[in-house]
């Protein structure tokens, strides 16, 4: 359920709802308890001075606190709902500043304001519907007070002529059932904070009942010392739509297998099964003969390295986004690295340097430096296996050959996953695996596939055609 879940959403439950949390616990137990306490001595010194005054009195409480509860079980989905809007909305501003430029790319701002104004007419409306049936809590225990009033006026006037009980006593009564009534008024003035923390508690305990990823073993593993062999795979992201299908292949230490095929044929799904972002639904994946599901995850993902299509940095200096590879790497191991996927130059070429900050939205350099950046962090990393999904698909033709020979001696010795649609960057790979709907078509050398004449033979050359 968790990956329904917008991120703004998610944000908004970790920061306004905790607030909203952390404000009605402070403000409103301090209320709370001292309300209690005062009830409690009050009504011991109204026992002392009338028993059936005190007992017509009291027992206009459970009928106040009946009412409330009426008017609280019936406010509360407001509550709820309005939080649940204001969530929504907040996904919805998030998306909007993050998508900024495609918004305005399609011409799509009224749409996105339309959006913008309904997910918070929605918050409005809850929001007061929720405001003001819980403060119709104050005025009906204003009534209810009131009348506490007349009901002991009348009692103690007939106790005055039974001579039970003095005028005096009454005056005195009178001012212990204002002392009575004002922390249950107090009471009633708080239930919005009340509510509005009960209502957050649910979205928040909601959020922390998700599952966390289960990591059952403690198994480490720090190397490959002969393959990987994927054995009868398969796997759906839902149970009726198998993405991958009956999947089997071998992979030798140190080899480069090649995965290509159609957008959606699951190649990328692969390697996230091999870094058990997911688990497989049938079959096993192997490292040297042994399930990877016997090996702790986190150990098992120290050891590969990836670069996707989007490249992911973070707002700090650029020294820092490479480092992040290995933060206990030197300078000079850093400024090798970005040197290997030829980064040096441009990175220099910065107002500071390796000390240039990237924005929050990591905007004031190209997309394709970002990979550049991306790629460099993999290189300083030093990882075991290597994953390389589409990782020069954001540079230009000359950039991608630098980046090429760079790739080349990175992946030497290693076991390396290359996923790309443009066939002419894996020419040398020494397996080269078709996947079409999730199962395999072909596979062998770039020779090989060519002697074959099948889908790599005519993907190639219609790809030649295009450049030609």
């Amino acid at each position: 359920m968790l990956r329904k879940t917008k991120g703004g959403d998610i944000l908004s439950r970790v920061t306004n709802d905790v607030d909203s949390l952390q404000n009605g616990i402070t403000q409103s137990f301090i209320q709370l308890t001292t309300a209690v306490i005062t009830l409690i001595g009050v009504f011991i010194m109204m026992l002392t001075i009338n028993v059936w005054m005190t007992l017509a009195t009291v027992i206009l409480v459970p009928i106040a606190f009946l009412l409330i509860r009426f008017m609280t079980r019936y406010s509360q989905k407001y509550f709820l709902k309005q939080l649940t809007f204001k969530g929504s909305l907040n996904a919805q501003i998030e998306e909007t500043f993050t998508g900024h430029d495609i918004i305005r790319a399609f011409n799509q701002e009224k749409i996105s304001m339309d959006k913008f104004e309904s997910d918070n007419e929605n918050w409005f409306n809850h929001e007061w519907k929720s405001q003001f049936y819980s403060s119709l809590n104050g005025p009906l225990m204003n009534f209810i007070s009131n009348f506490t009033y007349v009901v002991v006026a009348v009692l103690g006037a007939v106790f005055v002529l039974q001579k039970a009980i003095a005028v005096g006593d009454i005056l005195a009564f009178f001012q212990y059932t204002q002392s009575f009534n004002r922390p249950i008024q107090q009471i009633t003035r708080v239930m919005n904070q009340i509510q509005t923390a009960m209502a957050a508690s649910e979205r928040i305990f909601e959020f922390l009942e998700y599952d966390d990823e289960e990591n059952p073993s403690e198994k480490e593993i720090s190397e490959i010392k002969e393959e990987i062999e994927f054995e009868n795979v398969s796997f759906g992201y839902t149970p009726n739509e198998m993405i991958i299908k009956n999947l089997s292949f071998t992979v030798k230490k140190g080899q480069k297998i090649a995965i290509i095929g159609e957008t959606g044929a699951g190649k990328t799904t692969i390697v996230k099964l091999l870094m058990r972002f997911y688990d497989i639904d049938s079959g096993s994946i192997k490292i040297d003969g042994t399930d990877i599901e016997e090996y702790d995850k986190n150990s098992l993902r120290s050891m590969i390295g990836m670069v996707l299509q989007d490249s992911w940095l973070f707002s700090d200096t650029i020294s820092n986004n490479i480092r992040y590879g290995n933060l206990d790497a030197k300078d000079s191991d850093v400024i090798d690295a970005a040197s290997q996927v030829y980064a040096d130059t441009f990175i220099r070429q910065s107002r500071d340097g390796y000390e240039s900050v990237l924005n929050e939205d990591t905007d004031n350099i190209s997309h394709g430096q970002k990979q550049l950046l991306t790629i460099a962090r993999t290189i300083l990393s030093r990882k075991e296996v290597l994953i390389l999904d589409e990782a020069t698909s954001s540079v230009d033709t000359r950039t991608e050959k630098l980046i090429q020979k760079a790739m080349d001696k990175l992946m030497k010795d290693k076991t390396s996953f290359i996923i790309a649609h443009r066939l002419s960057t894996i020419r040398n790979a020494d397996k080269i695996i078709v996947i079409e709907n999730g199962e395999i078509i072909e596979q062998g050398t770039h020779e090989e596939l060519l002697a074959l004449k099948g889908y790599y033979y005519n993907t190639l050359n219609a790809q030649l055609k295009e450049n030609l």
